[in-house]
């Protein structure tokens, strides 16, 4: 169950991390698809962000704590901030390598959450699995 818990930190931290890098982007975008990318990106900052609370609640379900800080929650992530702002083409590129690193660690939970019986987690990652997939199409596509 410690692995979960682990896995569970390592998620929302990601997750995290994921939807400030979106949100990030939503603010600088620009160029020529400037309204399009602005609104896209935002689509998926705001569905990221709508996802952290319930994994929140899922470690507290385990009864583990969750961050109480910035810092505890940083600690804790496993993918990289940008530090810069970068044209439209590299913000997305970076957003889909992110969301695939969002991926994995997905997986991972889901496949701790069944080896522990967590059925309710499990239904829950599988739904953002399917979500951050969806994101990584879209992101894809939007890149050829």
């Amino acid at each position: 169950m410690n692995e979960l818990k682990v896995a569970l930190r390592v998620l929302l931290a990601d997750t995290f991390i994921m939807y400030f890098k979106a949100h990030s982007m939503h603010w600088n975008v620009e160029g020529e698809n400037f309204s399009q990318y602005h609104s896209f990106i935002g689509e998926i900052y705001q569905d990221v962000f709508g996802s952290i609370d319930t994994i929140a609640e899922n470690l507290r379900k385990l009864d583990s704590y969750a961050p109480v800080s910035i810092e505890e929650l940083y600690k804790s992530k496993s993918i990289e901030e940008d530090t810069s702002v970068m044209n439209a083409a590299n913000m997305l590129q970076s957003l889909r390598e992110t969301n695939n690193k969002v991926i994995v660690n997905l997986n991972k939970v889901y496949d701790l959450a069944n080896k522990n019986n967590e059925q309710g987690i499990c239904n829950f990652i599988a739904s953002r699995i399917e979500t951050h997939q969806k994101h990584d199409w879209m992101l894809r596509s939007s890149l050829k």
